[in-house]
């Protein structure tokens, strides 16, 4: 059963944890998206499991979003995830494929097989899977930021460059769907790729698009928790259940821009109890 759970600041780990148990969340990802800021993860982690001991939740993941390319100190900082994964008993460390800056997705590959290559190794020394992130943080094939791997074409030249079977993709529907992509033919496509599922959707304003395009900068596509955007969650669910994927589906909250501040909680238990409804339904 592929457990539901949900996406928690590093930082918030250990006074968020009491809300996260008590409202049913089954597993959780552990996130940095500025930096570990030095925090002991080995410390972090006990600490935790104390909290969560007499719960059924299980940490899927650890989440550490930075640019391993082009910072050398963030690179040790994906390498330090990789080797402390195991005190929280997780199996994905999730992170960016990092980018050289402003350049085409292409002229990051070299350098991407050359970090990847070594980062794999490690990974798999630990017994883990490094999964990409499919965001795009506003970048674009002839002008990336921090994160080369949002599109199958960059994919295609990841995968080609590192054959790991430890290195995949952590998706989610929501770059997908503002990408106009058919979001179930890529899971169907992509399944033996992808580690780990984040629970985030996207929903376009297609009357906006039907006027303006989807060029020039304009916000045409918000990011939504699951149930309120485009995507079929129980066809994913299905398809993921059916063909063997073993990890969790951890929402990925504070995007929603109707469910913000005070009305974040209730946004992502509202996600979870729909995910779980969906789930009943495979």
């Amino acid at each position: 059963m592929i457990k539901i759970g949900t996406c928690v600041k590093g930082e918030e780990l250990l006074t968020a944890l009491p809300t996260v148990i008590s409202a049913g969340f089954e597993a959780i990802e552990v996130y940095f998206d500025a930096g570990l800021k030095d925090i002991d993860l080995k410390e972090l982690s006990q600490k935790a499991k104390e909290i969560v001991q007499d719960s059924n939740i299980e940490f899927s993941s650890i989440g550490i979003y930075v640019n391993p390319l082009q910072n050398e100190d963030q690179r040790k900082e994906v390498e330090k995830c990789i080797d402390n994964a195991k005190y929280f008993g997780a199996k994905v460390v999730s992170t960016f494929a990092g980018a050289i800056e402003n350049a085409p997705v292409f002229v990051s590959i070299p350098k991407f097989k050359d970090l990847f290559g070594e980062l794999t190794k490690r990974a798999e020394a630990n017994g883990l899977k490094i999964g990409i992130e499919n965001a795009h943080m506003n970048g674009f094939w002839y002008r990336a930021t921090c994160n080369i791997g949002f599109c199958p074409s960059a994919w295609e030249l990841m995968f080609d460059s590192v054959p790991s079977d430890a290195l995949g993709l952590t998706w989610e529907p929501s770059h997908q769907v503002e990408q106009f992509i058919d979001v179930n033919a890529q899971l169907e496509e992509w399944l033996p790729k992808i580690v780990h599922v984040h629970g985030k959707d996207g929903k376009i304003d297609k009357p906006f698009v039907s006027k303006y395009g989807a060029w020039f900068g304009q916000h045409y596509c918000d990011h939504k928790f699951p149930g309120l955007g485009d995507s079929d969650w129980v066809k994913i669910l299905s398809v993921l259940s059916n063909k063997g994927y073993r990890g969790s589906l951890t929402i990925e909250g504070f995007h929603d821009p109707e469910f913000i501040g005070e009305r974040e909680m209730e946004g992502q238990i509202n996600a979870m109890n729909y995910l779980k409804k969906c789930r009943t339904q495979i």
